[in-house]
C-alpha cells in the first residue's frame, strides 16, 4: 500500500473541478448514464469512462486526462483498463485514511 500523502490531496482538490469529480464519483448512476457500455458486460461498478467524465465537466478531453492523473496520483482515484477504455472510481480507502487525518490533524 502506498502511503497517503495529504499534501498532494490537498493540491487535487484545490481545483473546483477535480473536487466535483471525486463528488461525481461517489454516486456514478446519480450523475453518469450505465447503459453505455452494457452491451460489453461493463457497469458503473467497475468505474467511470474517461469520455463520461469528459463529457460532464465541458472541459477539454486533454484537460480531463491531466486533472484525472492528479487524483490517480494523489491517491484519491483508481483507473482500469478495459480493451480500449479506462475507467476511474474512488478509492475509498484513502479517502477514509484522508478523512482520519483531518480529524486527528486539525
Amino acid at each position: 500500500m502506498i502511503p497517503m500523502e495529504p499534501l498532494l490531496i490537498y493540491k487535487a482538490l484545490s481545483n473546483e473541478t477535480r473536487r466535483q469529480i471525486v463528488e461525481w464519483l461517489k454516486n456514478p448512476a446519480d450523475h453518469f448514464d450505465d447503459t453505455k457500455h452494457l452491451e460489453e458486460g461493463l457497469t458503473l461498478q467497475i468505474g467511470v469512462c474517461v469520455a463520461d467524465i469528459q463529457t460532464k465537466s465541458g472541459l477539454a478531453q486533454s484537460v480531463i486526462s491531466s486533472y484525472l492523473s492528479t487524483l490517480e496520483k494523489s491517491g484519491l482515484l483508481e483507473s482500469e483498463r478495459v480493451g480500449k477504455w479506462t475507467f476511474y472510481r474512488r478509492n475509498e480507502e484513502t479517502i477514509q485514511e484522508f478523512s482520519e487525518y483531518i480529524q486527528k490533524q486539525l
